[in-house]
């Protein structure tokens, strides 16, 4: 009893979250794009000179998300030398 009488589903709620999603990846790359004018890599160490950008971030943004873009930020920094490493040690072995 009560299988099919629930509503349909609404797809509003659906429109809403993407609108969200899409509004919480444009302020994390307003505020990445601050961070990098700066010149530091994690997030919180920019002090004051990104706070309206944080802001923001922090008001568009689920926590677990921040915490997510943050961490997955400094790993790809981190690639972003290994392979500068790596490359530059591939150029010396050849020469």
């Amino acid at each position: 009893m009560g299988w099919f009488t629930g509503s349909p589903k609404s797809e509003t709620p659906d429109a809403v979250n993407r609108q969200d999603r899409q509004k919480c990846w444009e302020m994390r790359d307003l505020y990445f794009s601050c961070l990098d004018r700066v010149g530091v890599v994690k997030a919180g160490e920019e002090g004051n000179a990104c706070m309206k950008e944080n802001q923001r971030y922090e008001e568009s943004c689920a926590k677990s998300w921040i915490e997510y873009f943050n961490q997955r930020r400094i790993i790809a920094e981190r690639q972003k030398d290994r392979l500068a490493q790596a490359s530059t040690q591939a150029r010396n072995a050849k020469q």
